[in-house]
């Protein structure tokens, strides 16, 4: 199984790592942390060095609650990062995490790869279309709702099999928009209570029967650091625990905040499954 970016086929026979930057200044555990080109570049340098193959990059703060930003803020903040990044690494492969379509043809445009789109279209319904007309490999997430509401709407009749629904729903749409390279994310966080969160993780299996790459963030996300009693801070260790069993029951993605750690938990698992 292979993915075209920018012309290079990137093989997921083995998991890979996606390096989160987030650009935001709101973000729950490194909003703001990466306030100049300086910052930014190191930061990008680090995660390509530990060994990530993708650097997903973010100007709009998905967390629960957080605050909504328009699309001239996302774009200012977002397309000199791109630029940047693609004039002192042009070796790194950019995603960018995004559910507006203008975003993300201007982000293309501007030497980004692939686009993450946390409302698998369901936000901007001209994202599946521009994707189409990209032809660039698209990560479709489960929620529901925004990610102002999204944790009142928690209600399912079967948590899995809605999710599979969920996407078998939105893989159409994909699909008759021509999108070939196509990786989901069933959503840790979104739409999802703490508990719901471990029977995902528990059953994300059953995922694997949309015969398509499963991506898993995880990373530092509250339904470690909530059930630890600690802060995202100290989530690292529950992260790397959790990113290992992710593994296990069958992601192909890791998108993390802390590279070398998912790198060493993909060479333990390998070597598991070697």
């Amino acid at each position: 199984m292979t993915i075209n970016c920018k012309g290079q086929l990137i093989d997921l026979t083995t998991s890979k790592v996606m390096g989160i930057l987030n650009i935001t200044p709101d973000s729950f555990y490194d909003g703001g942390k990466y306030k100049n080109d300086k910052d930014i570049l190191l930061q990008a340098e680090k995660i390509l060095v530990e060994g990530a193959s993708f650097i997903d990059v973010g100007a709009y703060s998905s967390r629960p609650g957080a605050e909504q930003v328009d699309q001239e803020t996302e774009l200012k903040r977002i397309i000199p990062v791109i630029e940047l990044l693609t004039k002192h690494l042009p070796e790194a492969i950019i995603s960018v995490d995004t559910y507006r379509s203008d975003v993300a043809r201007h982000c293309i445009e501007a030497g980004a790869a692939l686009i993450n789109d946390i409302s698998a279209g369901q936000m901007d319904e001209n994202m599946m279309k521009t994707v189409g007309e990209l032809g660039v490999p698209y990560i479709m997430m489960h929620i529901k709702g925004t990610p102002q509401d999204m944790q009142n709407q928690t209600s399912y009749d079967d948590l899995v099999k809605d999710i599979i629904f969920y996407f078998s729903e939105r893989l159409a749409e994909a699909k008759s928009q021509k999108i070939n390279d196509i990786i989901i994310d069933p959503g840790f966080g979104f739409s999802k209570t703490l508990e719901q969160n471990y029977e995902l993780l528990n059953k994300l299996e059953l995922i694997k029967l949309l015969g398509l790459p499963i991506m898993v963030g995880v990373s530092r996300k509250s339904m470690i650091y909530k059930l630890l009693e600690a802060t995202p801070d100290n989530a690292l260790n529950g992260t790397t625990a959790l990113n290992s069993i992710a593994l296990y029951k069958g992601a192909t993605f890791l998108r993390v905040h802390d590279v070398k750690e998912a790198m060493e938990c993909i060479a333990l698992t390998n070597q598991l499954n070697s």
